[in-house]
């Protein structure tokens, strides 16, 4: 279980504080206005931001001063992280070796996993040459070849129009959560967290809250809630 406790996050002005755990193998989605903390908060999970104070839990094991590297996380991010100057399968296999030197039967995996997310044999191609939906599978196929407990999601799709970004939710539920992982996932659109999360963690007011069932929180939204839909 990934747990933060009593953690207090401080950029400038601004301030967090998230005493919450996350449920292992389901997906959780941080919600909330903009500039509320959501991603300050990822960041803090993936070991970009140190926190003021509190801890990072992973399984009873404090993460708090470990390495972005070390934990036992992978992120997606908005722009995907892909190197442009690599090819598709070079990005891909950075998640088995930073230097590249792939045994065959690496090799072998990198292709695997792009045939999962339908992008057979685009191992030889440049980002540049995808489309915006086959760059975010390409990004999706390395998560997945990482092979991490845990998964950040930070708006990976936020750019995608909306029948692809459905889509690639639908991948990400589909082999990342069937695959056992706990997803948490910032998104500023409702229809995101009920399209797949299993729970919602609401960000605002300096206070990331304690998880809530999708469902339950949408059919009873707190203040806090309602204010941000209502501001659409």
């Amino acid at each position: 279980m990934l747990t933060c406790k009593a953690l207090e996050l401080r950029q400038g002005d601004f301030t967090l504080q998230a005493d919450l755990a996350f449920t292992p193998g389901q997906v959780t989605a941080l919600i909330g206005p903009s500039g509320a903390g959501k991603s300050t908060l990822l960041a803090a999970l993936a070991g970009f931001l140190a926190p003021e104070s509190g801890q990072v839990l992973w399984e009873r094991q404090d993460l708090t001063r470990t390495a972005p590297g070390a934990r036992p996380t992978s992120v997606l991010f908005q722009d995907n992280n892909l190197f442009p100057h690599l090819t598709i399968g070079q990005n891909v296999g950075l998640a088995l070796r930073p230097h590249l030197r792939l045994t065959t039967d690496e090799k072998a995996k990198v292709s695997d996993v792009l045939a999962q997310v339908g992008l057979d044999g685009f191992e030889a191609r440049k980002p540049a040459a995808l489309s915006g939906g086959q760059q975010s599978r390409a990004a999706l196929a390395r998560v997945l070849l990482a092979d991490r407990p845990v998964v950040l999601l930070d708006e990976p799709f936020a750019a995608l129009g909306p029948g692809l970004k459905d889509e690639m939710l639908d991948l990400v539920q589909g082999h990342l959560r069937a695959a056992g992982r706990t997803l948490i996932m910032v998104t500023h659109d409702p229809a995101d967290a009920k399209r797949i999360a299993d729970q919602v963690v609401l960000v605002a007011g300096g206070i990331a809250a304690p998880p809530v069932q999708t469902e339950t929180l949408f059919a009873n939204p707190p203040q806090a809630l309602t204010d941000y839909l209502g501001a659409g």
